[in-house]
């Protein structure tokens, strides 16, 4: 077997998982209409993955105000909770192992994905740039728009909100699911508390670093009281420079990152949940993790530590051999090869992705990639 790093079996928590690798999370658009309700086109996708050692769903918004594109999964509603159910009865039934993203964009949404067409809401009224929403424009179709100015949160709604995430793990755990992932990158709500850039509140909320991770540490806290810290798991986006410049919000690059997400990493620390993931900068020329942080994340965090970016298979076995990675995710691979475990355990080589198909549609380029088979080898990519 090439690559054994990768197919140790860990703990996640109180989970046994057969190897150490990821499927993280990655938005489809393609859940069903009325009402965004996984189907069974969904957890057929899902079960299609479930040789990965560790599974984490698309995101899934906690409630209406918390989606910024059309087609997107929620978790609040029992339509949705019962959809949810066929996904992890599919992929427990081929002995995987499935946490579900709890998903708030805040700012980054339009008047039209909105309750009632209000303004998106924010911890502060400040625009976000360089990132666009999605909307629906008919039955299938849909286009990107500037999102809306926000409004900011009043204190009671921030408690509120917290909740929110509290009975979002509620519902995820009476789907079936394993457990959860707090959304806290790519610049979406628990990001736009974090980030100095979009939060400018002078409260209990704002100003001081320790203030601006309170949203973050009432939300860990609260999830971890409802359905365990064994079962939660957190995602950041840490992102250190910008060669591109049109890129710089999915990291809401911070003045000092290292402080920032250092001192982030120690609040999931102090409440002893079961994970931490880093989505890594993942475009051409992006910049690289200081080898320092990296370090750093590991002294401070005791759990298991998820990396996912532009990881090859040796790439990916060279961290978890030198112990800064415990586990990594594969993303665009894991679309394009739902055996991806078995192609990298044998040195097989990879089908492209399409894509034209990333975003919305049916089967097509969501549950109709091949698996191996040497008649097809000769038009793959290598691992």
């Amino acid at each position: 077997m090439e690559y054994g790093a990768l197919f140790e079996p860990t703990k996640l928590g109180s989970l046994s998982l057969k190897n150490r690798i990821v499927l993280p999370p990655l938005t489809r658009q393609r859940a069903g209409q009325p009402g965004n309700v996984p189907t069974a086109l969904m957890a057929q996708y899902y079960a299609q993955r479930a040789g990965a050692g560790f599974m984490v769903t698309e995101g899934a918004q906690i409630e209406p105000r918390g989606q910024g594109y059309a087609w997107t999964p929620g978790i609040h509603s029992p339509a949705q909770i019962a959809g949810w159910r066929q996904v992890t009865r599919a992929v427990h039934a081929e002995g995987g192992v499935i946490f579900a993203q709890l998903w708030h964009v805040g700012r980054v949404s339009h008047t039209d994905l909105q309750p009632n067409g209000a303004a998106p809401i924010a911890p502060s009224a400040i625009q976000a740039q360089k990132v666009k929403a999605f909307v629906e424009t008919g039955p299938g179709t849909g286009r990107l728009v500037e999102p809306s100015l926000p409004r900011a949160l009043t204190l009671p709604e921030i408690g509120e909100l917290v909740e929110l995430y509290a009975q979002a793990a509620r519902n995820a755990i009476a789907a079936g699911f394993d457990g959860v992932e707090i959304h806290a990158a790519n610049g979406y709500l628990v990001n736009q508390f974090i980030s100095a850039h979009a939060n400018h509140r002078d409260d209990d909320y704002g100003g001081s670093l320790q203030n601006r991770l309170r949203f973050l540490r009432e939300i860990v806290r609260a999830v971890s009281a409802t359905i365990g810290a064994d079962r939660l798991g957190v995602r950041f986006t840490p992102l250190f420079t910008s060669t591109d410049q049109d890129r710089v919000y999915i990291g809401l690059v911070e003045e000092d990152p290292h402080q920032t997400y250092i001192e982030a990493i120690k609040v999931l620390q102090d409440a002893g949940i079961a994970y931490l993931s880093i989505a890594e900068a993942d475009w051409p020329n992006a910049p690289d993790l200081p080898e320092t942080f990296r370090a750093a994340v590991r002294q401070a965090f005791s759990g298991r530590i998820i990396y996912a970016g532009l990881y090859t298979a040796e790439r990916a076995a060279r961290a978890v051999e030198a112990g800064l990675a415990d586990l990594i995710a594969f993303g665009r691979p894991f679309i394009a090869n739902p055996d991806l475990p078995q192609r990298i355990a044998n040195g097989w080589p990879l089908n492209a992705i399409e894509q034209a198909t990333l975003y919305g549609g049916a089967e097509k380029g969501f549950t109709d990639y091949p698996v191996y088979s040497e008649e097809h080898a000769d038009t793959m990519e290598e691992v």
